[in-house]
C-alpha cells in the first residue's frame, strides 16, 4: 500500500453567518445576502483543495469540547440537525455525513500507543457540533468525501496555552502517523476564527453588512501580524507568538486547531495562500491554505 500523506491544511473559520448568508437548502433560515468576501474566499480554497481529489477531510472543531482525552467518532454515519446555540436564528442546518471509521479507529490507536488518553464515540444519536458541520459545508457543500472529526480535548482552558500547544503538538504528530499508515490523501481542517472578541449584539437584520466591522484596531493589528507569518512561510514563529496572540485577543485558536494542523504537517516553512480575511460579529476570520502536496509550489 502506498504511503498516505497530507496533501493540503485549511484554516476553516466557521461562523454559521457564513452558511446563512450562502442559502443552502440544509439550512431552514434563509437570508438576503452577506459576508460575500469570506463566502467567495471559501470558494475559491474549496475548488483547490476538492481538484485534489481527497479521499478523506479531517476536522478539529473547538465546539465539540472534551475534559479528557481526544475522542474521534466510531460509527459510519451520524446525521440529524444542528443548532447553533448562541445564533438559532441562522443557523438550524440537517447534515448526513459519512465517517471514514478506519482512519478514525487508526488515529485513535495511534494515540493510544502514544500514551495519551482518546476514546471512540459510538452513541448514534451523537450530535455533530456546528463547528464541524460549518466546516464541512463550506469546504465540501456536496458532502461526498468520508471525514473524520477529532474533539477539542480543553488542555488550554484547564491548564495553560503552552500545556495545550505542547498537547495539539503530540496530537498533530499522531494524525500525521495514522494519514501515513492509511495510503490516504487527507485533508486537514482546522475549524478555528483568529481574534475572537465580538459584540453582544446583532441587528435586527443580521446581514445588514454595514454593522459589521473588526472589534477593535488592536485586535485587526494582531490578525495582520499572525497572517502575515502564514503568507510568509513563517509558521515556526506564529507557533512562538500564538500563546500572546491568543491572551490579547481572545483568539479561538487556543482550543488547538491551528496548532494541532501546523504540527501534523510538521511545520511548515512555505507560504500559505490567505484567500479571504473579513468579521463576523467583530471576530477576525480568514480562510488560508497550505499547498502541503506541492510545498507551496506551482500547482
Amino acid at each position: 500500500m502506498a504511503k498516505g500523506s497530507i496533501i493540503a491544511g485549511v484554516l476553516a473559520p466557521h461562523p454559521p453567518h457564513l452558511v446563512y448568508g450562502e442559502n443552502p437548502e440544509r439550512n431552514e433560515p434563509k437570508s438576503e445576502c452577506g459576508w460575500e468576501i469570506l463566502r467567495w474566499g471559501y470558494e475559491r480554497c474549496r475548488k483547490n483543495v476538492l481538484a485534489k481529489k481527497p479521499d478523506v477531510l479531517i476536522v478539529h472543531s473547538p465546539h465539540w469540547m472534551t475534559t479528557i482525552g481526544h475522542h474521534v467518532l466510531g460509527l459510519p454515519k451520524f446525521s440529524g440537525i444542528s443548532v447553533d446555540p448562541i445564533f438559532p436564528n441562522l443557523f438550524r442546518y440537517r447534515y448526513d455525513l459519512n465517517v471514514d471509521v478506519d482512519l478514525s479507529l487508526a488515529i485513535h490507536e495511534e494515540l493510544k500507543a502514544r500514551g495519551m488518553l482518546t476514546k471512540v464515540m459510538r452513541n448514534p444519536d451523537f450530535r455533530i457540533d456546528y463547528g464541524t458541520i460549518t466546516t464541512l459545508h463550506l469546504m465540501n457543500p456536496d458532502w461526498d468525501i468520508p471525514m473524520v472529526s477529532i474533539s477539542s480535548n480543553n488542555s488550554p482552558y484547564y491548564f495553560s496555552n503552552e500545556v495545550g500547544m505542547a498537547e495539539m503538538k503530540k496530537l498533530g504528530e499522531a494524525t500525521r502517523a495514522a494519514i501515513e499508515a492509511s495510503g490516504k490523501r487527507a485533508v486537514l481542517l482546522a475549524s478555528n476564527s483568529l481574534s475572537h472578541r465580538h459584540f453582544v449584539t446583532e441587528p435586527e437584520i443580521p446581514e445588514d453588512m454595514s454593522f459589521e466591522h473588526v472589534y477593535h484596531h488592536g485586535q485587526y493589528l494582531w490578525d495582520m501580524q499572525v497572517l502575515n507569518l502564514m503568507k510568509t512561510g513563517q509558521c515556526a514563529q506564529l507557533l512562538d507568538i500564538l500563546p500572546e496572540f491568543i491572551e490579547m485577543t481572545c483568539a479561538e485558536v487556543k482550543a488547538g486547531a491551528l496548532t494541532w494542523m501546523l504540527h501534523a504537517m510538521g511545520v511548515p516553512d512555505y507560504p500559505a495562500d490567505v484567500h479571504a480575511y473579513g468579521t463576523v460579529i467583530g471576530t477576525g476570520n480568514a480562510v488560508v491554505e497550505w499547498d502541503h502536496e506541492n510545498r507551496g509550489g506551482v500547482r
